[in-house]
Parts: structure tokens; C-alpha cells; sequence
């Protein structure tokens, strides 16, 4: 069934992959851009041009439309503030204006970090627009998606750590103890199509599937295996990104540009479990680490953000 769906974050990492598939299952789209004329979406998705703070283009965007993904957010900000403007307050607004124009399903996009808003601002405002669109669920037909990290081909959030993987010795901000799942961005993709085409509504936590999520010698065995030559984990005392962050934080203070290192991100990094809570949105044929390393590095050397690897790499690149 051909359904007109409204998308806020069409144009970051995770929205194109939804926009991609959304497209492919012959949904008509409108996404909410600031900048139609750099946007760079596909042809045939209408665009409404504003932001989450802007009340008559969120009335546009969600108007005669059968649901709505609400996929925006900010990831960096100078204050506590400057996370929930967007990701609660803009949330707010647009969970009002699909009520007020009787959408019928509400896909919301939130994080695994919100399971702990102690540890962030921004774990804090994803928890507190959780809250915002779970006080109005029923009336819009609401599910709220908490995925673990996303990554996959496109995505700069998770450049780093794939980066490290690929050297001989990986330099890990995090504990070695720690255990975590993981998602491919096609198959959050896949989940959030899914979630418009069913009835499911409440919190749900989703991941690849793997039973107790990853640990940090798993991923460095994939990477050892890719390779062909052993990946050594250095893990960093929490005291070393702690100075980093604080540095990153004061000049962004100075220069008004806030980044993605900070305090609450480095608590974040160092919180022992962030395993998902296994619901009923699963996938029959997840892609697993192993599969999805291998494609992210070689989209990441193709695109020239990694360098070339050695001719041991098993890498589709070469």
C-alpha cells in the first residue's frame, strides 16, 4: 500500500539510508529541509523548507500525509539548552502538528542513550522527547525506535572507531569490559519501514540481533581477520578523552561551533551496557559486523576518507 509519508532528517546519514528504502517500497515522501536548493534528495520527494522550529512549515510537512518519520535531532550542542530546543521542544512541535492534522503513524527515531539520560544532555533530551511523544502515542498511532549505534557506508559519526579498527594498534576511548549492539544503517532502514507498514506502538529497542550485543575483542577479531594481521586494542584511561573533551568544550565556548567530543559523550562511551532489550521489531536477515566492517571500510576508501589499505585486506575495494 502506497502511503505519502513525512520525513524530518531526510538529508543526515540515517535519513537517506530510510529515504532510500522508503522509496523503494513505493512510498511517496515529504521531508522537511532547511536548504531545498543543497538538499541533494532524490527526484520525486517533495521538500518543505524549515526546521523543526518552525511552526507553519511542520503544519505543511505533515498535512494529508498517512505518517510521519521523525528522524531530525542535534548531536552536538553548547548547552543543555541547545539539545533540547531541538530534540525535545522540536519534537514537541511536530508530535502537535501531526495530531492536529490526524496523521495516522508516528515513527519516532530516538537513541539507545536515552535508556540513561544521567549521562548526557543529550541522552536527557532524547529521553524527555520520548516522554513528549509517548504522552500523545495513542492519539497518532505513536512507536518510539531506540537504535544502538548506527553505521554503515555515509555515516562520519563512527569514522573513528572504524578508522582505529583498521590500524595495528586501535586506540579504544571506552572499557574493556564494556559490551554494546550494533545496527547497519539499511537495517534501521528496513525497521522503520517495517514499523509504517505495522501496528506495533511503545518503546523498542533494535539492533542486528546478536545475542548480548558485541564485546571489544569481538570487533577486534573481525578487524584482525580483515586485516589478515592482528588489530591490538589500547584501551585509554577515561582520564585521557576527559582532558580532550574539556578542551573541545572551552573552544567551542570560544568559537560558537559546538563538536561532537565532549563531557557527555565521553560519559556515554565509558557506560559499561549498551546492549538492546531484544523487542518484536527484528529482522529475519540482519547484517552482522563482520559483513557490514568490510562494506564501510571500502565505501570509506572509495569515498577518500580512509586511506587505501594493504593488499591483505579483504576489502571489495581491491
Amino acid at each position: 500500500m502506497t502511503r505519502l509519508v513525512a520525513i524530518t532528517g531526510a538529508t543526515g546519514f540515517a535519513g537517506r539510508h530510510a529515504l532510500a528504502e522508503l522509496m523503494r517500497r513505493g512510498h511517496q515522501l515529504r521531508a522537511l529541509v532547511r536548504s531545498p536548493g543543497a538538499a541533494r534528495l532524490p527526484e520525486g520527494v517533495e521538500m518543505v523548507a524549515g526546521g523543526l522550529s518552525d511552526a507553519d512549515a511542520l503544519q505543511r510537512l505533515v498535512t494529508g500525509a498517512d505518517a510521519v518519520v521523525h528522524l531530525a535531532g542535534v548531536l552536538a550542542a553548547l548547552d543543555r539548552q541547545g539539545y533540547f530546543s531541538v530534540n525535545f521542544t522540536g519534537t514537541e512541535a511536530l508530535a502537535g502538528a501531526a495530531l492536529r492534522a490526524r496523521v495516522g503513524r508516528f515513527v519516532h527515531i530516538s537513541s539507545l542513550a536515552a535508556r540513561e539520560p544521567q549521562l548526557s544532555h543529550y541522552a536527557a533530551s532524547k529521553n524527555a522527547a520520548e516522554q513528549a511523544v509517548a504522552r500523545q502515542g495513542p492519539a497518532f498511532n505513536a512507536v518510539i525506535i531506540r537504535p544502538p549505534a548506527v553505521y554503515g557506508p555515509g555515516d562520519r559519526g563512527t569514522l573513528p572507531l572504524i578508522r582505529e579498527l583498521t590500524r595495528p594498534v586501535a586506540a579504544i576511548p571506552g572499557q574493556r569490559a564494556a559490551r554494546f549492539s550494533l545496527i547497519h544503517a539499511r537495517d534501521l532502514a528496513r525497521i522503520i519501514a517495517d514499523t509504517i507498514e505495522g501496528t506495533e506502538q511503545g518503546i523498542h529497542e533494535v539492533s542486528d540481533g546478536r545475542p548480548g550485543g558485541y564485546g571489544w575483542e569481538e570487533l577486534i577479531s573481525t578487524a584482525s581477520a580483515f586485516r589478515g594481521a592482528r588489530v591490538n586494542a589500547l584501551f585509554l584511561p577515561r582520564a585521557v578523552p576527559a582532558m580532550v573533551a574539556a578542551g573541545a568544550e572551552a573552544l567551542a565556548r570560544i568559537t560558537g561551533r559546538p563538536g561532537l567530543v565532549n563531557r557527555g559523550k565521553v560519559a556515554e562511551l565509558y557506560h559499561p551496557d549498551w546492549v538492546c532489550r531484544e523487542g518484536t521489531l527484528r529482522l529475519a536477515d540482519p547484517i552482522r559486523f563482520e559483513q557490514g566492517f568490510a562494506e564501510t571500510v571500502a565505501w570509506y576508501r572509495e569515498a577518500g576518507w580512509l586511506p587505501r589499505g594493504a593488499a591483505a585486506d579483504r576489502s571489495p575495494a581491491h
